[in-house]
C-alpha cells in the first residue's frame, strides 16, 4: 500500500518509521520545505509543495498514491484543505493526525485569539515586552508595534520584523527551568503562541503560569468539513493498516 504521509512534525515521523518497517506499506514523506535543515523522517522524502490542488492531485496520480495521512502542522491549514480536496476529487482515503491542542490550568492567564492578524492588534495593551514564539511565519503581522520583541524561530523570518526586537534560533524541547529563566532574564510582560499542542514546547506555558504572564493563545484552523481525525500515531497505525485491506478500491488510476 503506497501511502503519502504529509509530514513535518514528529507524530509523522514517528508513523513513517512504524510503517516503513511493514510488509506491504511502501512510504514516501513530504515535507514543505520551510525549515532549512528539517529532522528527516524514515524512508523516501520529497521537499517542497505540489502547486496547490491541481499539482497534489497529479502527483497523486502519477505515483500510483493508496492512501493519504496528513500529519502536518495543526496550523498548516493550506496543505490540510488542500489533501482533503485532492482526496476527495480522486477517490482517496485520508487522514488527518491532529495531536491534542493545550489545556488551559489553574493560574493560567489565557487570552485567546482566533488568529495571528488578531493577536498583533491584542498585545498592543498587555505589555511592552512581548516574547512571540509563533515560528517564522506570521511575525510580519507585528512588524508596526512599538512594543520590544523576543522573537524565537527555528530559522530567521522572512519578511519584516518589528524594529526593538532580539531573534533568538533555537530548536526545541526547552526546559522549565530554561523557559523561566528566559522570561525572567528578558523582563517578559506578554507571552504570543500557537495552540500546537505537544511536549516539545509547552515549558513556555508552565513558565508564564508560574510568573504570572498573560499568553495570547491563537486558536488552530478548523480541519475541513467531515475531516476524518485521530489523535495518536498509534490510532493513526491502525486506520493505516484497515485502509491497507481496502487498498484496491481506493487506488489512483
Amino acid at each position: 500500500m503506497k501511502t503519502l504521509i504529509l509530514g513535518g512534525t514528529r507524530e509523522a515521523r514517528e508513523l513513517a518509521a512504524i510503517a516503513s518497517g511493514e510488509r506491504g506499506f511502501d512510504i514516501v514523506s513530504s515535507l514543505a520545505g520551510r525549515v532549512r535543515e528539517p529532522v528527516l523522517p524514515v524512508g523516501a522524502v520529497r521537499v517542497g509543495g505540489f502547486g496547490g490542488v491541481d499539482g497534489l492531485r497529479e502527483w497523486l496520480a502519477d505515483n500510483g498514491i493508496d492512501a493519504i495521512v496528513d500529519a502536518t502542522h495543526p496550523f498548516a491549514g493550506g496543505i490540510t484543505a488542500n489533501a482533503a480536496q485532492a482526496a476527495a476529487d480522486v477517490g482517496l482515503p485520508v487522514l488527518h493526525v491532529r495531536r491534542p491542542g493545550w489545556r488551559e490550568e489553574a493560574g493560567d492567564r489565557w487570552i485567546r485569539i482566533p488568529d495571528v492578524s488578531a493577536a498583533a492588534e491584542a498585545v498592543a495593551g498587555l505589555g511592552d515586552r512581548v516574547f512571540l514564539t509563533i515560528g517564522r511565519q506570521g511575525v510580519a503581522a507585528f512588524a508596526e508595534s512599538a512594543q520590544w520583541f523576543l522573537i524565537r524561530a527555528i530559522d530567521p523570518p522572512d519578511g519584516a520584523m518589528p524594529v526593538r526586537h532580539e531573534l533568538l534560533l533555537a530548536r526545541g524541547p526547552f526546559s522549565v527551568e530554561d523557559e523561566t529563566a528566559l522570561l525572567a532574564d528578558r523582563r517578559i510582560e506578554v507571552t504570543v503562541t500557537k495552540d500546537s499542542g505537544g511536549a516539545l514546547t509547552e515549558a513556555k506555558l508552565t513558565a508564564a503560569r508560574a510568573l504570572g504572564i498573560p499568553v495570547l493563545m491563537i486558536d488552530r484552523p478548523p480541519l475541513p468539513a467531515g475531516a476524518r481525525r485521530v489523535e495518536t500515531v498509534a490510532a493513526a497505525w491502525e486506520w493505516l493498516r484497515q485502509a491497507g485491506s481496502g487498498q484496491s478500491a481506493g487506488r489512483v488510476e
